[in-house]
C-alpha cells in the first residue's frame, strides 16, 4: 500500500511570496524524505542550473485527501543539501529562535484575509458598495456574512492536520475573516500560518459562491481601496520574563520604538503597509511609533489585561496580512530579546 504526501513550499515571487505544492507517492513503508523541484518556474533558479531541494520540516495529517495522506511542508535548499535557499527565511527565523532559546518566546498570530469570487469580494454587488462597515464583524446572517461554510470547513481542517488553532471570526469588512494561531514559538508558529493559508486556499477552490465561481482567498494588505478595513496579521509576542511581570513587557513595547527599528520593521512587514496603515480604520500611521494600554489605533498595542494583571503579551499591530510570517517572529525576537539582554 502507499500514501500520498503533499509536498509545500514557500516560493519567490515579488513583493510577496506564495505556497506552492505537488504531490508525490509514497511506499507506506517510508517517510517523507527529501525532494526537489524546479526553481526557474517559481522563481527561485534559473533556467540552466534550476533544481531547488525540498527538506520536510513538518507532516500533518492531510485533512484534504484524508486517510493516511500526509502534508509535507518543507524548507528551500541548495543542490548541496545544506545551504540554505536565498528565499529560505525559515532558517534564519530558526538561527535568531534559538540563539534567543533562553527567552521561551511564544507568539500567536492573528491571519486577517477577504474572500473573493471573481473580481469582487464576497457578496459585494455588481454594482455599488455593500452596506458601511459595522454589522460584518462578528456578525450573522445571509445579509451579513459571507463565505461561512469555507470558514467552518477551514477550521475543522486545521483541527484534524493538528494545527495550533485557537479560533475564527468575521471581520469588519463584508467578505472579511480571521483565523488566529498560537500560542506557539518560532519559526513553527510560521509553519502552522503558511500551512493553514495552504488549506484555506485550496478548500476554497472546491466551494463556489452566489455567482457560480469558486471561492478565491486574498491577502493584501488593502485589497478594496477607500473607506474600508485593511487586512492585518496582528503578531502577539511574549517572552517568560513577560509572562511574569508587566515591567518586560512595557520594556518590550518600548523597544520596538528605538532609533531605527519602527522603519526596520516596517520596511520588512509586508508590501502595501502604507496603504493599511493610515491612522484610520484602528491602525497607526506607518511613519509613527506608539505603544498603550487597549489602544488599537497604536503601533503597539498592551491589553488592559495584560495591565490589570501585571503581567502578559503585547500585541505588534503593523504586519500585514501578506506578510512573512518567519520575517516577522524573527524581527520581533531579535529586537525584543536583544534589547532585554543589555
Amino acid at each position: 500500500m502507499s500514501y500520498i504526501a503533499e509536498y509545500l513550499w514557500i516560493d519567490g515571487t515579488k513583493p510577496s511570496a506564495k505556497i506552492r505544492s505537488k504531490a508525490k507517492v509514497i511506499s507506506d513503508s517510508e517517510k517523507p524524505g527529501i525532494w526537489g523541484f524546479d526553481g526557474s518556474s517559481t522563481n527561485q533558479a534559473a533556467g540552466e542550473s534550476s533544481d531547488v531541494v525540498l527538506s520536510p520540516v513538518m507532516v500533518t495529517p492531510d485533512p484534504i485527501r484524508g486517510g493516511d495522506n500526509k502534508l509535507v511542508l518543507c524548507e528551500t535548499l541548495l543542490t548541496d543539501m545544506e545551504t540554505p535557499h536565498p528565499t529560505n527565511t525559515r532558517a534564519k527565523c530558526a538561527v535568531v529562535a534559538e540563539k534567543y532559546s533562553s527567552f521561551e518566546t511564544w507568539f500567536g498570530l492573528e491571519q486577517e484575509y477577504t474572500f473573493f469570487e471573481g473580481t469582487q469580494p464576497l457578496g459585494w454587488p455588481d454594482i455599488g458598495f455593500p452596506a458601511p462597515q459595522g454589522g460584518y464583524y462578528c456578525g450573522v446572517g445571509a445579509d451579513e456574512i459571507f463565505g461561512r461554510e469555507v470558514v467552518n470547513k477551514h477550521l475543522q481542517a486545521c483541527i484534524d492536520a493538528g494545527l495550533s488553532i485557537a479560533g475564527i471570526n468575521a471581520e469588519v469588512m463584508a467578505g472579511q475573516w480571521e483565523f488566529q494561531i498560537g500560542p506557539v514559538e518560532a519559526p513553527k508558529v510560521g509553519d502552522e500560518i503558511w500551512l493553514a493559508r495552504w488549506l484555506l486556499q485550496r478548500i476554497g477552490e472546491d466551494i463556489k459562491g452566489p455567482k457560480g465561481m469558486p471561492i478565491s482567498v486574498s491577502f493584501d494588505a488593502k485589497p478594496i481601496k477607500g473607506d474600508w478595513n485593511g487586512a492585518g496579521c496582528h503578531t502577539n509576542f511574549s517572552t517568560k520574563q513577560m509572562r511574569s511581570s508587566f515591567e518586560a513587557c512595557e520594556n518590550a513595547a518600548k523597544s520596538l520604538g528605538e532609533p531605527g527599528k519602527p522603519e526596520l520593521h516596517i520596511a520588512n512587514y509586508g508590501v502595501g503597509v502604507e496603504d493599511r496603515l493610515t491612522g484610520a480604520h484602528e491602525t497607526a500611521k506607518y511613519s509613527e511609533f506608539s505603544y498603550g494600554i487597549s489602544n488599537r489605533g497604536a503601533s503597539i498595542r498592551i491589553p488592559w489585561q495584560v495591565a490589570k494583571d501585571g503581567k502578559g503579551y503585547i500585541e505588534d499591530r503593523r504586519p500585514n496580512a501578506n506578510c512573512d510570517p518567519y520575517l516577522v517572529t524573527q524581527m520581533i525576537i531579535d529586537t525584543v530579546c536583544t534589547s532585554a539582554s543589555k
